[in-house]
């Protein structure tokens, strides 16, 4: 709280924003373009992970070379790292107060069921919670697996479009993406918050200020660029938990489903508003917005969804890929 009153915390801030809006709206787009159809889906997760540890692993290489591993530095590493990692245990908790998920045999029933389909020996504990239409997975070593599914979403939905959605939170376990994107997206944070602390120790420094202050800059804006490529990897996760779905029910009913979930929105702006406040909102199947506007969906509305454009700003800033470009690649699965 009190770093915002801190101008120098507040101009890094504003820089890093504006790399970023600039990288997400014009450069990453057209990169995006031309890359896209040359890889797989799995060869483009494993190049991307690769570049985000890469690029972070030579950022905080430089910068422990050159400012030295202090015990301020190290201390405020660890302060991250520790945050993080009580959050991961604490939020199961949180999540279940919050939205007063409670087990639910009926939804049991439906995920054991597509657990089955998927091979998978573990149990995941069926929870059902009060709120908009959405699913999400979450939950760790100490309290084991949940797939929570919105009353209302149990409702809108039939037996194979909910096996679909069920289907996609268990690919969240099967990927262990509550892990992993842990792992990825403390990088960023560790980036830039050692970049800002390289900023006020050149203030102090007569000798070196000048180059510590060029590296804190240089790794405070690359901290952002390290964040977009963070988001392409969790868009590009979403899409590996699609894939799952699909091999529960098939892909009309995956595709349905999305569809029937984007519907709702379009229509119910203040629901949408709810979960893109919430803190949560990367567990979530949908976040993102502006679709279509019937919550019953034909084929011939689902068809027009494919073929609706987005905007490459709002995709590149989202943890989720936009619904038209999911369900294309549903279409290009070959099971």
């Amino acid at each position: 709280m009190f770093l915002i009153l801190d101008p120098i915390y507040m101009v890094l801030a504003v820089a890093g924003y504006m790399v970023m809006f600039l990288l997400a709206g014009f450069i990453a787009p057209k990169v995006a373009g031309r890359v896209a159809g040359r890889f797989s889906l799995y060869t483009s997760m494993l190049l991307l992970a690769l570049l985000i540890l890469s690029i972070s692993a030579t950022i905080l290489y430089v910068i422990l070379v050159y400012a030295g591993i202090s015990a301020g530095f190290t201390g405020l590493i660890a302060f991250l790292v520790i945050i993080n990692f009580l959050m991961y245990l604490a939020s199961p908790y949180i999540i279940n107060m919050m939205y007063g998920a409670k087990h639910s045999p009926e939804l049991q029933a439906i995920v054991d069921e597509a657990a089955m389909r998927l091979g998978e020996r573990r149990r995941f504990k069926a929870m059902l919670v009060h709120s908009p239409p959405n699913a999400f997975a979450y939950g760790n070593f100490l309290t084991g697996k949940f797939v929570a599914v919105s009353d209302s979403l149990v409702s809108m939905l039939s037996r194979d479009e909910l096996l679909a959605v069920v289907g996609h939170e268990i690919g969240h376990h099967r990927h262990r993406d509550s892990a992993v994107m842990l792992l990825l997206g403390l990088l960023p944070s560790v980036i830039f918050y050692l970049g800002y602390a390289m900023v006020h120790s050149a203030l102090r420094d007569d000798r070196n200020g000048k180059q510590l202050a060029i590296i804190g800059i240089a790794a405070v804006i690359a901290s952002f660029v390290v964040q977009i490529l963070v988001l392409a990897f969790s868009r590009l996760r979403e899409y590996y938990a699609d894939t799952e779905g699909v091999r529960v029910a098939g892909k009309l009913p995956m595709q349905s489903s999305l569809a029937k979930i984007h519907a709702f929105y379009f229509r119910a702006p203040r629901a949408y508003a709810d979960i893109q406040d919430s803190s949560f909102k990367t567990l979530f199947i949908y976040a993102f917005v502006n679709a279509v506007a019937n919550p019953y969906v034909s084929m011939r509305d689902i068809e027009a969804l494919k073929r609706m454009e987005v905007s490459p700003l709002q995709e590149f800033m989202s943890t989720h890929p936009p619904i038209p470009k999911r369900l294309r690649f549903i279409d290009s699965l070959p099971y």
